[in-house]
């Protein structure tokens, strides 16, 4: 992954998303070591106490949690967590400015529906690639 220093998103935010997905992609188990501040901040190229904010704002979710001198661990519901305040916060936000702008731009409901089933089997055709 590369961070984007020139979004809006702060960076310790994108490296939370990033440790997310990794969670989503079963890259790294439930119960499973996580990256280290330092392991990040060497991965990344940034500091270690961006990436202690990374870590903490999960851990604060419960997603993670710390065993003392050992590390942080994924926790063992945390990819249903994650799922849960992505479909809840984040896709919820994508749809709802998805319908805006096919509003402004006029596009019917049948329309919008068939474009999304479109960009589905789209991305259905390069996963099978």
């Amino acid at each position: 992954m590369r961070l984007d220093a020139d979004t809006m998103k702060p960076i310790y935010l994108q490296i939370a998303e990033w440790l997310e997905t990794q969670i989503l992609s079963g890259k790294i188990a439930c119960d499973e070591k996580v990256f280290s501040q330092y392991q990040l901040a060497e991965m990344f190229n940034i500091n270690p106490a961006t990436a202690a904010k990374g870590l903490s704002i999960l851990a604060d979710k419960g997603i993670l949690y710390k065993k003392r001198g050992l590390g942080m661990f994924a926790s063992p519901d945390a990819k249903a967590q994650i799922l849960d305040q992505r479909k809840g916060e984040k896709l919820k936000h994508l749809v709802l400015e998805l319908v805006l702008e096919a509003g402004r731009l006029g596009i019917a409901e049948a329309e919008l529906t068939e474009m999304m089933r479109q960009a589905n089997e789209e991305l259905k055709g390069e996963v099978q690639s």
